[in-house]
């Protein structure tokens, strides 16, 4: 792909009355990674839900520039992957037959071996035929990556990498973050020091708000 940019610029949402966080701005040129952290309700999770296009901004505003050219919000999702708390995994199908749903919301075709291929990437291939409710929570975690990179985005957003996670998940997902960022835009949630590692810069919502130095 082209060179991806996301440029975000003067970023403010509140809810009703409650500001969440104001004048948030970044600039990422692939290869490049940032993590957002902050305390509870500080607006981890929403800006994460902002840049996946999922909830509207209350002022400034962001883009996706692929090339010379700015990408339509209604096609944000092309080349974003998204894992988050909040995503949703159907416990009755099994994973097979969940990545194989998402390829066709997504509109892509995957054949059977992609998609084996990608559940052996997350360590999944020999659960490949087992209903996700029988998976355990870390397992779950590794289902929302692989529908994350079903369709080799160029951004992938992480609100709490890590979590469920035990040594060998995070091992899992430190390798795969690595690999990621060397070559596209990662976005990390975190309050996890650990995780920190992850970004080439930090940014605290704590000081983005009304009144506060940054």
């Amino acid at each position: 792909m082209n060179n991806v940019r996301l440029i975000v610029s003067n970023l403010r949402k509140a809810f009703n009355r409650r500001l969440v966080f104001d004048g948030v701005s970044f600039t990422l040129e692939k290869p490049a990674s940032i993590v957002i952290t902050g305390r509870n309700g500080s607006g981890k999770s929403t800006l994460i839900k902002i840049l996946a296009g999922v909830l509207s901004t209350s002022g400034g505003n962001f883009f996706y520039e692929v090339g010379e050219s700015k990408l339509d919000s209604e096609n944000i999702y092309k080349i974003i992957g998204l894992v988050s708390p909040y995503l949703i995994l159907y416990d009755e199908f099994t994973a097979f037959e969940n990545l194989h749903l998402f390829s066709k919301i997504r509109g892509i075709k995957k054949s059977n071996e992609e998609i084996f291929d990608l559940l052996d990437q997350v360590g999944l291939y020999e659960r490949r035929n087992d209903l996700l409710r029988t998976f355990s929570s870390g397992m779950k975690q590794r289902m929302k990556y692989a529908s994350a990179l079903i369709h080799n985005p160029t951004v992938l957003l992480l609100d709490e990498p890590t979590s469920n996670l035990d040594d060998e998940g995070k091992k899992f997902v430190n390798k795969l973050i690595q690999d990621f960022k060397s070559n596209k835009i990662l976005v990390v949630a975190t309050n996890e020091q650990s995780d920190f590692q992850f970004g080439d810069s930090i940014i605290n919502l704590d000081a983005y708000k009304i009144n506060s130095k940054r």
